[in-house]
This record gives structure tokens, sequence and C-alpha cells, in this order.
């Protein structure tokens, strides 16, 4: 039985890590990699994943998703075939089930190998 994902996020290619980051992070924690999304970026860090989604005509009001490693029970990823030009993550968490739908310009196994990284290794 599929269940609808609780988020979806898209993620387009690798950027510079956003120098505004610095304040939403806690001590000891850092900016490791960052994806441009439809209208902001999602930054990998030390301890979580912190998207963050412009809203409205302005873009100025931010909506901040953040999403600690230590509540990710499992993930999937695929990667784009011949005919099936998309490629995801899909993340299993205390939450609920979120989707990560990734541009051309993402690479699945370097986001696959982030969230490894987070999940199994960082602490």
């Amino acid at each position: 039985m599929e269940t609808a994902p609780i988020a979806a996020w898209t993620l387009q290619n690798e950027i510079p890590i956003p120098e505004d980051i610095g304040p939403l992070l806690v001590q000891g924690e850092t900016a490791v990699a960052a994806f441009k999304t439809f209208r902001d970026s999602a930054v990998f860090t030390t301890k979580r994943l912190i998207v963050r989604d412009a809203q409205g005509i302005s873009g100025k009001k931010v909506e901040i998703y953040s999403l600690p490693y230590s509540t990710i029970n499992m993930w999937s990823s695929e990667n784009a075939g011949k005919l099936d030009f998309n490629s995801e993550i899909e993340l299993w968490t205390r939450a609920g089930h979120i989707k990560i739908k990734l541009g051309k310009g993402a690479d699945v196994r370097r986001l696959d190998s982030l969230i490894g990284w987070a999940v199994l290794l960082s602490s």
C-alpha cells in the first residue's frame, strides 16, 4: 500500500552554501552541501537537512523545514533511466514519508552518499 508523502521537494543542482544559512545553525553545526530548489535552497548540515521555501510573489515570506538525520528510518534512491528522466530520493521518517525529486543537474548518487553519511556516520 503506497502512502502520499507528507512533503515533496525538488532539488535542481548543487550550489555554493548560502551565506545567510549561519543564523539557522546551532553551536557545533556546520553546513556541508547545498542544492538549488525551485525558489530557494536545501542545505545538508552535520546534523540535519534544512529546506528553505520562499513563498508569495516577492519571495519575502520564507518557510523553513528542518529534518534531523536522527528521524530518518530508511531511504531509497532511484536513478533516471533511458526513457525515464526522473531521479528521486525517498525518506521514511518518524514524521512520515518525504519524496525528493531530482532535476537533471542533481547527482542522485551524490545525494545518496550525503544521506548515507548523515544517517549512518554523523552524530
